[in-house]
Formats: structure tokens, C-alpha cells, sequence
């Protein structure tokens, strides 16, 4: 996207809409994404951030929970 050379395997890879995104630096992406957030549909938007909240909330319970459990087996 920026038009710098990397090597494989190098860089940030997404693939959305159906198609390869390539990006030189997690900033390169960030940037695009900023950019594509832009198009959205605001409700569509609205329904993807808080899935993807709830998502993350649940993977953040899960964690804690292992923690605790090994904390527990200590004592």
C-alpha cells in the first residue's frame, strides 16, 4: 500500500472482501483501516464493534480465569 520493498514474510497481511491486503507495517495498516472505517455502513459499523467487544470482553474472562486456576494449584 505505502509502495515500500519488504521481504516475505515480512509486514501485516489481511485478507477481507476478498481480497489480499499487503501492508509494509502494522502503521501502513492502521492507517488503511482508518480509511476503509470511512465506507462502512454506520449501523454495520455499530454491530461489528460491539461483536467485536464481546469477543474480546469473553477472551479476557477466559484468560483471568486460567490465571486464577493456576494461582490456585500454587497454594
Amino acid at each position: 500500500m505505502c509502495g515500500r520493498v519488504f521481504y516475505e514474510g515480512q509486514g501485516v497481511k489481511i485478507v477481507a472482501g476478498g481480497h489480499e491486503l499487503v501492508f509494509h507495517s502494522k502503521s501502513c495498516a492502521l492507517k488503511f483501516l482508518r480509511s476503509l472505517l470511512l465506507y462502512i455502513d454506520q449501523k454495520e459499523l455499530e454491530r461489528a464493534v460491539k461483536n467485536a467487544l464481546k469477543e474480546f470482553e469473553e477472551r479476557l474472562k477466559e484468560l483471568e480465569e486460567a490465571s486464577k486456576k493456576r494461582i490456585e494449584k500454587v497454594y
